[in-house]
C-alpha cells in the first residue's frame, strides 16, 4: 500500500472518495506519504521528477484516473491527456435476469473512476420500483428508490453521472405478460400507443426511474419496436403509418419529460426499421422518418457489429440528417451465452470510437447486455471498459498499455480474461464480426440424443479443445485470486463440455454402426457428465449471488437442471440399446442436415427454443 499526501486544489469531496479507492489504487492517505501537488487545469496530467508527482485535472473523474497513472514504485514521467468525448461511459443491463446488487454496482463505479469514465446508465426495463404499479418488476428483483438514490450518491463522489436507462414502448415484454397489463398491450411486448391509459402508466415510469437520480438526462428506450401500429392499435384505431404513431408517441413522452424537467434520449433504429432499412442500407432516411423526430430527444445510435471504421462513419453521416443530436452506443460482447467475445469487442469498438472521435460525437457509452437469461457474468465487461477508457483518453488501442492498464484498475491479468472467447469458437472455426459463433453456448444446451448441431460440427474435435481449456482456466484462477469464483466457473464450463462433447461425438456412430460395446462404454460416461454440469451449475450460482441479487438464476436452475436429467435419458437408452433390449435409437439414427454451417462458419444460436429442440418450446398455438 502506497503512503500519499495531497495538497493543492483536489475535487470537491476527495478525502471520501479516496477512502472508498484505498483497494483499488493501492494508496493510502498519511501525512508522511509520497508528496502528490493537485492543480486545477484544462486537461488531464501527470508529472513527476521521480520524488514527487503533480497532478492536473480539468473535471473531477480526471482526479482519479490521474492518481492511477502514476507510476509505482515511482519513476519520472509526464502525461498528458484531452478526453476525445464529453461524457464516456457503461450500460449496465439489469434486466435480463441478473440485477446488479448495490455492492456490485459501487464495485464497478470504483473501477470506471480510475478508468477515466465519466457516465453511467443503468438499463432497467421493470427492474425499479413504481408505487402505483406493483406488478412492475415484480418478482425480478426491482430496486428500490433507496437503493438506486445510494448508488446514485456513490457514483456522484467520483464525479460519475448515472442515468436511468428504461423503456416506454417495446421490449416490455416481462411487464405485458401479467394481466394487470392486457387492457394496454399492443402485443406481448409493446406498450399501446394513443390509448390514455398507456400514458397514465408512463408517467408514473417516468417518475419513478429519474425521481432516485441527480442527472436531468433519462434514456427512454424506443428501439426494436417493430410491431408498433399493428397489433391492438390497428385494431382500435385501423392502419396507419408506424412513423406517424411514433412520432405522436414521442410527442406524447416529451410532454412528460418537460414537464418534471428532463431531456430525454432514445434509441434511433426505429427511424430506420420502420421504413425496412437500417444503419447501413442505401440512402437516407425517408421524408416520414424525419417527420417523425423531435429535436427535444437526443438520438442514440447503437451498432455493435461493424469492424470497419467508415462504416460507422457513413451511418452517422446517415443521423445527420435527422434533426436531433447524436450519440453512441457501442458494445462489449456479454450477450451470446457464457462466454464474451473480446476479439469482436476490440476489433468493432476500436473502429467505432475512431469515426466518433472524428465525427465529434459528444458522448460514447460501451453497452453489456445480457440477452437470453444473462447467462456472461457482468465481470467480463471489465476489459472492454477499459478499452472505452484508453480510446477515450489517447484515441489508439494499444495491446500492452490496455494489458498494462487493465492490471492496475482492475487487478487482473488481461490475457487470462481474453482467453474465455476460446469457448466460443473451435480450430478452424471462421469468426465473423457481425456474427461471431457461440460454440459454448450450442454445445452446453444441445440435448444429448436431439444433437440439431451435429451435422455442423463434423470435422471439427470440440472435445479436445475444451479439454485444452481445463487446465488453462484453473491456471486463471490461481493467476486471478480477485476474480477466483468467476474463474472457477469457466474452468467447470470447460470441463463439462468436455464430457458433453466426447459424448457428442460418439454417440451416434455408435448406434448407427450398431456397436453396442461401444454404447455401453457411452452409458458408463453419463454419470461423470452429470456431475459435470451439476459441478458447474453449482459454481455458477455462488458466481451469480457474488454479483447478482438472487432473482433470476431460477432460469440457469432449469436450464441445467434440464441438461442433466436429458443426460440421464439419454444414458438410459444407451444403455438399453448396448443390451439389446431396444434395436434403435431414432433421434440418434435419422437423417442429419445441417443447421447453421455455411462453410467453415457456424452462425451464433443465442436462444433456447433455437437450440435446445426442433419441437415447440415456448411459443404459443
Amino acid at each position: 500500500m502506497e503512503k500519499i499526501r495531497i495538497l493543492g486544489i483536489p475535487p470537491a469531496g476527495w478525502e471520501t472518495a479516496l477512502a472508498q479507492l484505498r483497494d483499488d489504487l493501492g494508496m493510502t492517505l498519511s501525512e508522511d506519504g509520497l508528496p502528490i501537488t493537485v492543480c486545477r487545469g484544462d486537461c488531464l496530467a501527470v508529472d513527476s521528477d521521480g520524488a514527487s508527482v503533480t497532478v492536473t485535472w480539468a473535471a473531477p473523474i480526471q482526479f482519479y484516473r490521474a492518481l492511477s497513472l502514476i507510476p509505482l514504485p515511482l519513476t519520472p514521467c509526464h502525461i498528458q491527456e484531452s478526453p476525445a468525448f464529453e461524457s464516456t461511459g457503461v450500460m449496465f443491463d439489469c434486466s435480463r435476469n441478473a440485477v446488479l446488487t448495490p455492492e456490485s454496482l459501487r464495485f464497478f463505479l470504483r473501477k470506471m473512476a480510475l478508468m477515466g469514465l465519466n457516465l453511467g446508465m443503468m438499463y432497467t426495463e421493470d427492474t425499479y420500483e413504481v408505487p402505483e404499479q406493483p406488478f412492475f418488476g415484480y418478482k425480478r428483483g426491482r430496486y428500490t428508490y433507496d437503493e438506486l438514490k445510494a448508488i446514485d450518491d456513490y457514483a456522484f463522489l467520483f464525479g460519475i453521472e448515472l442515468i436511468p436507462c428504461i423503456q416506454t414502448l417495446g421490449h416490455l415484454d416481462r411487464v405485458m405478460h401479467w394481466p394487470a397489463y392486457y387492457g394496454v398491450r399492443e402485443d406481448s411486448a409493446i406498450i399501446e400507443p394513443d390509448r390514455e391509459e398507456s400514458y397514465t402508466i408512463l408517467e408514473q415510469l417516468i417518475r419513478s426511474a429519474s425521481a432516485p437520480y441527480r442527472s436531468k438526462r433519462i434514456h427512454l428506450g424506443m428501439d426494436e419496436a417493430f410491431g408498433v401500429g399493428l397489433g391492438a392499435h390497428l385494431y382500435h384505431f385501423g392502419y396507419e403509418n408506424p412513423n406517424n404513431i411514433l412520432g405522436r408517441h414521442l410527442k406524447r413522452l416529451l410532454e412528460i419529460t418537460d414537464k418534471l424537467g428532463l431531456q430525454a434520449m432514445m434509441w434511433s433504429d426505429m427511424y430506420f426499421a420502420i421504413d425496412g432499412k437500417n444503419y447501413h442500407s442505401d440512402g437516407d432516411p425517408s421524408d416520414a422518418a424525419i417527420a417523425a423526430v423531435d429535436p427535444r430527444a437526443t438520438l442514440v445510435y447503437w451498432d455493435y457489429y461493424q469492424s470497419r471504421e467508415e462504416m460507422y462513419l457513413d451511418a452517422l453521416k446517415k443521423h445527420s440528417r435527422l434533426p436531433a443530436p447524436t450519440v453512441f452506443a457501442g458494445g462489449i460482447w456479454t450477450w451470446i451465452g457464457p462466454a464474451p467475445a473480446y476479439e469482436i469487442s476490440i476489433r468493432n469498438t476500436v473502429a467505432a470510437l475512431s469515426a466518433c472521435r472524428k465525427a465529434g460525437i459528444p458522448l460514447v457509452v460501451a453497452t453489456c447486455w445480457g440477452d437470453d437469461g444473462q447467462e456472461c457474468n457482468m465481470l467480463a465487461a471489465l476489459p472492454g471498459m477499459q478499452l472505452y477508457g484508453e480510446m477515450a483518453y489517447t484515441g489508439v488501442y494499444d495491446p500492452q498499455t490496455l494489458s498494462d492498464r487493465f492490471r492496475r484498475c482492475c487487478h487482473g491479468a488481461l490475457s487470462d480474461f481474453l482467453s474465455l472467447s476460446e469457448l466460443n469458437t473451435l480450430p478452424g472455426l471462421e469468426s465473423r464480426s457481425n456474427d461471431p459463433s457461440n460454440i459454448c453456448k450450442i454445445l452446453l444446451y444441445q440435448d444429448p440424443l436431439v444433437q440439431l448441431f451435429e451435422k455442423d460440427l463434423e470435422g471439427f474435435r470440440p472435445e479436445e479443445h475444451f479439454a485444452g481449456l481445463v487446465g488453462k482456466y484453473a491456471l486463471a484462477t490461481r493467476n486471478n485470486p480477485e476474480y477466483a469464483a468467476f474463474f472457477d466457473f469457466y474452468t467447470a464450463l470447460a470441463h463439462a463440455l468436455t464430457l458433453k462433447s466426447r459424448w457428442h461425438a460418439a454417440a451416434a456412430q455408435a448406434v448407427r454402426e450398431r456397436n453396442r460395446e461401444a454404447a455401453g462404454a457411452l452409458a458408463e460416461d453419463i454419470p461423470a457428465a452429470m456431475d459435470a454440469v451439476e459441478a458447474l451449475r453449482k459454481v455458477w450460482r455462488t458466481l451469480w449471488e457474488s454479483t447478482n441479487k438472487p432473482f433470476g438464476f431460477e432460469v440457469i436452475d432449469f436450464r441445467m437442471g434440464g441438461v442433466r436429467a436429458r443426460l440421464a435419458t439419454a444414458g438410459e437408452r444407451m444403455a438399453a440399446f448396448a443390451r439389446g433390449e431396444i434395436t434403435d435409437i431414432p433421434e440418434l439414427s435419422g437423417e442429419v442436415l445441417p443447421y447453421r454451417r455455411n462453410g467453415d462458419f457456424i452462425g451464433c444460436t443465442n436462444t433456447m427454443r433455437d437450440l435446445l429442440t426442433a419441437a415447440r418450446l415456448d411459443h404459443p398455438d
